[in-house]
């Protein structure tokens, strides 16, 4: 078995690099504790939730740098990481994690604010006289 893997996940903006090695299940955002990282709990549910699924709880050390975007996003990134990294481990992973929905990248991106409107769909008021 490979003693360390490296994988990238995406949602909206935010980008999260995820090394994934054997140790005692601690969890390091941006060389911080991801309790305080993600302070939300479901969040954190969220994240550890792909170690549950595969039976995995404890046995990996995860590492992730993770940029761009709010919190959600970044959650969202680093779930799609993990999943990723747990598959590369063992291939029989992934149909578990494609069940719970943590294999598909999410595509859902902000439209772009258009010219002479106020916002993406948002117009002007209309005055007719």
């Amino acid at each position: 078995m490979q003693h360390a893997v490296n994988t990238v996940g995406r949602r909206k903006t935010s980008v999260a690099r995820v090394f994934l090695k054997n140790g005692s299940g601690k969890i390091t955002v941006n060389e911080r504790p991801f309790e305080t990282y993600f302070p939300l709990e479901t969040h954190r549910n969220a994240i550890t939730k792909a170690f549950e699924v595969t039976d995995c709880v404890g046995k990996y050390d995860v590492t992730v740098n993770v940029d761009g975007g709010g919190p959600s996003g970044q959650a969202g990134a680093v779930i799609l990481g993990v999943a990723r990294a747990l598959v590369e481990l063992n291939e029989e992973n992934r149909s578990a994690l494609r069940k719970n929905g943590m294999m598909t990248r999410d595509p859902r991106m902000v439209e772009r604010k258009k010219y002479g409107q106020k916002k993406a769909r948002k117009r002007f008021q209309f005055s007719k006289r």
